[in-house]
C-alpha cells in the first residue's frame, strides 16, 4: 500500500507524485514540492526515501497521466523491467530475471501480489488492472518477506481501501479509435465502523490487426472484458481490529491474440493475417480473501491473510497460422487446430507477527502456506482446420503444488543514522505431477512423478540515514524459484533456480523537497536458470546454465510550481556465465560438441529479455485558465533497447528496440471533474512487442505493438 502525505493544505496539483483522487483545480498552481510516498513493502508503513529497496512507485494518477492502461505498459515507465504478453501468459522479467517461456509446471520469477494475495502464475496477473490505488515495482530478489518465486523481484498492486464515515463515487469513462470503450466505476459507502467499496469495469476494443482470409471466422485481437470487486472493511475492539473481506470476479472474452505468420506468403502488412480457424481466448475466475490485523498490544500486531483463487483459461488457436494449409491426410499436411484448458485452484494462508513501536529494534516473523491444484488439457486436431472436432494429440495432466515457509526480519537502529537489516526465509516446496494422457511410448498411464526442494533465502543490509530526505544503503540478498517435473515421463526434473544480488544505492531530495533523485548499482549471480523449450514437440524445462548481470538504475522526479518532470533510466549487462548445450525451440539439429538435438549456448551470450537500456521521461505544465479550470499538457517518452526471447538470437527471437511517444492534455474543473484527450504512440511507430516461439500446439510468430491510438476520457468524483 502507498499513501501520499502532503506538506501543506490541499492544492490543485503535485501531478508528479499525486494522490489517487482527481485533481481539484485552483486559479493558480501552488509551489508545494513533492509529496511523501509511503510504502509497505516491508510489512509496515515507511517513507519510500527510508526503505533500502530499488523501487518504482506509481499512484493511480501516475498511471493515468503516464498512459499505463494495462500491466505491459509498466515497462514504459519503470527502468529495468521487460513485460511480454504471449498467448495466455504475461512474462515479467526484472533485470533479466523472471520467466522466458512457460511450461505447465513452471512458475514465474517475479512475485505478483494484489492486496496482499500472491497470484502464483502468470496467466491471471493482468485481470485486476482497474480501480488501483498504487503499484510498487520492487527490483531484485525479495527472498525474505515475499519469498515465493521472487528471484527477479516483486510487483505489489493495491486497490483503494474502503473509507469510514464517507459516501463517494467515481466514474472514469474512455472512448477511442479501434472501437475502444472503457467504463470504470467505484463507490464507497462508509459508516462509523463498517465501510464497503465496490468497483466495476467493462472494456472492449477491436483488433489492431485484420484477418483478411476469405473464410475467416474470427478477428484475433478483439476483446471484451468485465470485472467486479468488493471490499468490506470492519473495525472494532476500540480500534485494534482492522478486517477486510474481499471478493472479485473477472470474465475476459477475446478472439485470442493476433500473431503474424513469419512466413506469410500473402501480405507483408504487419497488421494483416490470414487464419481460417475459429480462435478465442476466454479467461474467467474469482478470488476470495480475508485480511485481518489485530493490535495485540501497543507494540505488537498480528496479521492473518487467507485467500482462495479459482481461475480458468479456455483457448483455441489456428495452429498453422494460415488460411490455406490443408489438414491430414496425407500425413505431410500441416493444417491443424489446437485447443487447451488450464485451471488454477489455489489456497493461501499467511500469518505475520510484527512490532509496531518506534524503538531501536523492529521485527517481523511469519509463516506462509500454499496448496494448489492445476489441471491442464492440451488438444490438437490435425484432421480439421476450421474448428476443433476430435483430438489427434492429447495431453491431460494435473499438478499439485505445496509450499511451506517461515520467515523473519529484524531492523536494528544503532542510532538515528546507522541501521542493520537481517532477514531470512526457509521454504519447502513439493510438486506431484500426474499424466493421464501424453504422447509417446515406453510408460504406463497414469504416470506420476514428484519433486521436493527446499532453500534458505534472505537479506543482509546496512543503511545510513541522512535525515528525513535521504538514505545510503548496501545489501546482499538471495531469491529462489522452486523446481518442478517435466511433462514427458522419465525426463529429468528441473531443479530450483537461485539469484544472489549485491546492491548499493542512495535516496535523496533537494531544493526544499522539490527534486527527488534515487539510484542504485547492482551485481547479480544467477544460478541454474530455468529455461523452457520443446523436445520432440513437447515442452521441457531445463536448467543447465548460470548467468551474471551488472547494472544501475536512476529515477528523478521534480515539481516546480506548475512544472512537473520525471526521468528513469536502467542500464543492464546480463550474460550467461557458462557455456552449455540445451534444446532450441526454433531450430532442430545438433551443434558440434553437443548431444543429439541440442544446440550450443556460449559463455557471454545475453540472457533472454534483458534490454541493455530502458529509459523514460515525461514533462508537463499546469496552465491556469481562470474560472477554476487548469489545462495540463504532457509528453511522455520511453525507450527500450533490443532483446531476445530465448538464448538463441535469430529473426525468430529478436525483439528490436523501440522509442514511443505519448501526448495528452488534461482539463481539471472544480468539484472533481476532469476531461482528457490523449494520443499514444504519437509517431505511429511500427514495433515488435513480443516474439512467440513454437509450441506443442501452434507455430510461433510476431506480435506487433499497438499503432497510433487516440481517445478522450471523462472522470468525475462525487461525495467526500
Amino acid at each position: 500500500m502507498i499513501q501520499f502525505r502532503r506538506r501543506h493544505a490541499p492544492i490543485f496539483a503535485l501531478l508528479l507524485a499525486s494522490a489517487a483522487t482527481p485533481v481539484l483545480a485552483q486559479t493558480a498552481p501552488k509551489d508545494t514540492g513533492l509529496a511523501d510516498i509511503v510504502v509497505t513493502a516491508e510489512r509496515r508503513e515507511q517513507s519510500l526515501q527510508q526503505v533500502p529497496i530499488s523501487a518504482t512507485v506509481l499512484s493511480a494518477e501516475d498511471l493515468q497521466r503516464k498512459g499505463v492502461g494495462n500491466l505491459a505498459d509498466i515497462q514504459q515507465v519503470a527502468p529495468s523491467i521487460a513485460i511480454n504478453t504471449v498467448n495466455r501468459s504475461t512474462f515479467v522479467n526484472i533485470r533479466g530475471v523472471g520467466i522466458a517461456q512457460s511450461a505447465p509446471t513452471s512458475n514465474p520469477g517475479v512475485a505478483y501480489y494484489i492486496d496482499g494475495q500472491l497470484i502464483p502464475h502468470e496467466q491471471f496477473i493482468g485481470m485486476s488492472f482497474y480501480d488501483i490505488a498504487s503499484i510498487e515495482v520492487l527490483r531484485g530478489p525479495q527472498g525474505t518477506l515475499t519469498g515465493q518465486n521472487s528471484t527477479g523481484g516483486a510487483i505489489y498492486v493495491r486497490t483503494p481501501k474502503p473509507q469510514f464515515d464517507s459516501l463517494s463515487a467515481m466514474a472514469n469513462l474512455t472512448a477511442g479509435n479501434y472501437g475502444r470503450y472503457r467504463a470504470e466505476t467505484a463507490a464507497n459507502i462508509g459508516g462509523e465502523n463498517v465501510a464497503l467499496r465496490l468497483a466495476y469495469v467493462h472494456e472492449e476494443h477491436d483488433s489492431y490487426t485484420k484477418n483478411i482470409a476469405a473464410n475467416a471466422q474470427s478477428q484475433p485481437g478483439n476483446l471484451k472484458m468485465d470485472a467486479v470487486r468488493g471490499n468490506l472493511r470492519v473495525r472494532g475492539m476500540d480500534g485494534t481490529l482492522d478486517l477486510n473481506l474481499r471478493a472479485e470476479y473477472f470474465n475476459s472474452r477475446s478472439d485470442n491474440i493476433a500473431v503474424k505468420n513469419r512466413n506469410d506468403a500473402v501480405t507483408s502488412n504487419p497488421f494483416q493475417i490470414e487464419e481460417d480457424a475459429r480462435s478465442y481466448l476466454n479467461q474467467h475466475g474469482y478470488r476470495l480473501a480475508m485480511d485481518a490485523r489485530v493490535d495485540l498490544t501497543d507494540r505488537v500486531q498480528f496479521r492473518t491473510l487467507t485467500s482462495w483463487q479459482d481461475g480458468k483459461t479456455l483457448d483455441q488457436t489456428d495452429g498453422d497460422r494460415t488460411a490455406t494449409a490443408a489438414p491430414r491426410p496425407p500425413a505431410g499436411n500441416v493444417g491443424r487446430v489446437s485447443q487447451s484448458s488450464t485451471q488454477f485452484q489455489t489456497f493461501i494462508q499467511e500469518f505475520n507477527l510484527l512490532s509496531t513501536d518506534k524503538g531501536p529494534l523492529q521485527w517481523v516473523v511469519g509463516a506462509f502456506f500454499m496448496d494448489e491444484k492445476v489441471p491442464v488439457t492440451l488438444l490438437r486436431d490435425n484432421n480439421n482446420v476450421r474448428d476443433f472436432v476430435s483430438s489427434t494429440s492429447t495431453i491431460i495432466t494435473t499438478a499439485k503444488n505445496t509450499t511451506y515457509s517461515g520467515f523473519g526480519q529484524i531492523n536494528y537502529h544503532f542510532n538515528d543514522k546507522l541501521e542493520l537489516v537481517v532477514g531470512g526465509r526457509y521454504s519447502w516446496d513439493s510438486q506431484v505431477y500426474t499424466r493421464f494422457a501424453v504422447p509417446g511410448a515406453g510408460f504406463t498411464l497414469p504416470f506420476t512423478s514428484s519433486i521436493s526442494t527446499s532453500q534458505l533465502t534472505g537479506k543482509v543490509g546496512v543503511n545510513y540515514h541522512l535525515g528525513r530526505d535521504g538514505l545510503l544503503y548496501a545489501s546482499a540478498s538471495k531469491g529462489y524459484k522452486a523446481g518442478g517435473v517435466n511433462l514427458t515421463p522419465n525426463t529429468p526434473n528441473f531443479m530450483p533456480e537461485r539469484n544472489f544480488v549485491y546492491e548499493a544505492g542512495f535516496k535523496t531530495q533537494f531544493l526544499d523537497r522539490h527534486l527527488r533523485v534515487n539510484g542504485d548499482v547492482f551485481y547479480s549471480v544467477y544460478k541454474d536458470i530455468q529455461l523452457s523449450s520443446l523436445v520432440g514437440g513437447l515442452p521441457v524445462t531445463q536448467n543447465a546454465l548460470g548467468g551474471h548481470a551488472k547494472g544501475a538504475e536512476l529515477e528523478v522526479t521534480g515539481q516546480f510550481g506548475g512544472l512537473g518532470l520525471n526521468m528513469g533510466a536502467g542500464i543492464l549487462d546480463a550474460q550467461f556465465s557458462n557455456a552449455a548445450c540445451i534444446s532450441d525451440t526454433n531450430a532442430a539439429g545438433t551443434d558440434a560438441g553437443c548431444p543429439t538435438n541440442l544446440r550450443f549456448v556460449p559463455q557471454g551470450r545475453n540472457l533472454p529479455f534483458s534490454p541493455k537500456l530502458t529509459l523514460n521521461g515525461g514533462i508537463q505544465y499546469a496552465i491556469p485558465l481562470g474560472g477554476d479550470i487548469t489545462a495540463t499538457p504532457r509528453l511522455q517518452w520511453s525507450h527500450v533497447s533490443s532483446q531476445n526471447a530465448t538464448p538463441f538470437p535469430s529473426i525468430n527471437t529478436l525483439v528490436p528496440g523501440r522509442d514511443l511517444l505519448d501526448a495528452r492534455v488534461t482539463l481539471d474543473f472544480h468539484h472533481g471533474w476532469q476531461v482528457e484527450a490523449f494520443v499514444q504512440n504519437l509517431t505511429n511507430k511500427l514495433y515488435i512487442a513480443s516474439q512467440i516461439q513454437n509450441s506443442s500446439s501452434a507455430d510461433g510468430g510476431i506480435i506487433y505493438g499497438a499503432p497510433r491510438t487516440w481517445g478522450v476520457r471523462l472522470k468525475a468524483m462525487f461525495g467526500k
